[in-house]
């Protein structure tokens, strides 16, 4: 079994790896680039999921190619990062929340693999995050004693542009905790190609409106750079577990 970590904002190299190899594969969707090497006796499969060098803006990645490329490669368990305002007032900037449920306002992105006529699926989405995983990573996250949520409803915006003030609001009244860009469709993908699927979010900044200042990419690139160090030690500790 090989294990897959998507690396979102901030998260574009995991040195922890040993026998690295950069390669690619090509998949219906386009060459698929990647970084394979071992941790704990196990081979682990990592992606940049805006490319590197953080060029790729949330709606022009290719989900498709990604978890395509990871399920090709034999991935069978997928932890992802991803960096997120937060809508919650308990969920401060530099907290760790275990994403369980999500909330899909994107529009433009291809959200299935069961695309083509004569192959209709339709894909359960009621736990939409492995259950299996999100234990773990719990465990984990207790015994590093690091501020943490063990559950938290992600709200996918379609970016590459903050929220409104009256959006932020709308979402909240919704049951949204916190919002990003690149939650979907990636697990909805995982789940389509029955790979367990889970997604670590990282508080940056309170969202528009909750925040007393305008957003920027600088805070949370700040932010992520701090809390970097103990997100990558909580993702080996869980592939330890696995």
């Amino acid at each position: 079994m090989r294990i897959g970590i998507i690396g979102g904002s901030g998260v574009y190299s995991v040195e922890e790896l040993e026998n690295v190899k950069d390669n690619s594969l090509i998949t219906p969707f386009g060459i698929f680039e990647y970084t394979i090497g071992e941790y704990n006796n196990k081979e682990v499969v990592f992606v940049t999921r805006h490319g590197k060098g953080h060029v790729l803006p949330p709606h022009m990645i290719s989900y498709k190619k990604i978890i395509w490329g990871m399920r090709e490669l034999g991935v069978e368990k997928i932890i992802a990062t991803s960096a997120s305002g937060s809508l919650n007032l308990d969920m401060k900037p530099g907290d760790f929340v275990i994403i369980d449920q999500f909330i899909d306002f994107t529009d433009s992105r291809e959200i299935t693999f069961f695309d083509t006529p004569g192959n209709v699926v339709h894909t359960d989405m009621t736990e939409p995050y492995c259950k299996h995983l999100r234990s773990l990573i719990k465990e984990v996250m207790k015994n590093l004693k690091v501020p943490f949520h063990e559950k938290g409803t992600y709200v996918t915006m379609n970016g590459p542009r903050y929220e409104t003030k009256a959006e932020i609001n709308m979402l909240k009244i919704l049951g949204g905790d916190l919002v990003g860009m690149t939650g979907t469709p990636e697990v909805v993908l995982a789940n389509e190609m029955k790979i367990c699927y889970a997604s670590i979010g990282i508080i940056t900044n309170y969202a528009a409106g909750i925040s007393n200042k305008k957003i920027t990419h600088e805070e949370v690139v700040e932010m992520m750079n701090k809390k970097i160090p103990e997100l990558k030690k909580i993702i080996f500790e869980v592939i330890k577990k696995i």
